[in-house]
């Protein structure tokens, strides 16, 4: 199994260099929104002194941190295999010992989510200097205590995405169901903006949805502003949302597959 990971991966890592603009592409994409919710809520802050407690630094760091966490956890699933199910190319992949999903797909995102964030980086660097944060109040160790929350938060939303990606078994508007599903995440995630600054029905329902593990609460570990009790709490909500999904993907991709081979694919 070693070799075939390790086979994998230099045929995805050499695939994504291959294709520089694209990532480019996606790169820009990714960093306009977070920058123009910066740029915006900053000079509201600074206006106005602070908006709910939050001054310009908390907004700045906010959302230096959120480009961070956003690459981590973001993923490209519908994006390099919804296709593959419309279009039959899936047959090849079925036939091969591993599974396409979790095996290829997953590599293939991997590698797109590193050579973004080099490119990724000296964004950062410049973003940095021109609102130049403070940082003071971040320790070690809410930054380690964030790595493991933004894997699970990455391993969440990757099979939440495949599970959607799949439903293009007994769908052609999939890529619509996807597009509300990030909207989904862009309300509950704290993407748009800090869940504490959102109506409290939209606070309140974000408690029970996976959205905020893949931003929010990674950020609030690095800024260190959650309580012994919230990073537990967090962290188990992570575990049983990485359950809900597994078994999600596994029942849909199971079903899915049988139709798929069903109607002669």
């Amino acid at each position: 199994m070693y070799l075939i990971i390790k086979r994998l991966w230099q045929v995805n890592w050499a695939e994504q260099w291959q294709y520089r603009a694209n990532l480019l592409m996606y790169l820009l994409y990714w960093l306009v929104s977070p920058i123009i919710y910066l740029a915006v809520w900053t000079s509201i802050a600074n206006a106005k002194g602070s908006v709910n407690g939050y001054t310009a630094n908390d907004f700045i760091t906010y959302y230096l941190v959120l480009l961070i966490c956003d690459q981590v956890t973001s993923n490209i699933v519908i994006h390099i295999f919804g296709y593959k199910i419309q279009d039959g190319s899936l047959s090849g992949e079925l036939i091969k010992p591993i599974h396409p999903v979790l095996t290829s797909v997953l590599i293939n995102n991997i590698a797109f989510k590193v050579l973004t964030i080099l490119g990724f980086i000296p964004v950062w660097i410049v973003l940095f200097f021109l609102f130049r944060p403070d940082f003071s109040h971040v320790a070690l160790s809410g930054i380690l205590l964030s790595i493991p929350a933004m894997i699970l938060g990455f391993l969440v939303s990757y099979l939440l995405s495949a599970a959607i990606t799949a439903l293009a078994f007994w769908t052609t508007r999939v890529y619509s169901i996807h597009e509300f599903y990030f909207a989904l995440i862009l309300l509950f995630s704290g993407q748009f903006v800090p869940l504490p600054l959102m109506p409290k029905l939209v606070q309140d329902i974000a408690q029970y949805l996976p959205f905020q593990l893949f931003i929010y609460y990674p950020i609030q570990l690095i800024l260190g502003k959650l309580s012994s009790a919230q990073i537990v709490q967090g962290y188990v909500s992570g575990l049983v949302w990485l359950g809900v999904a597994v078994l999600l993907f596994n029942w849909i991709w199971r079903n899915g597959v049988k139709r798929y081979s069903a109607v002669g694919a």
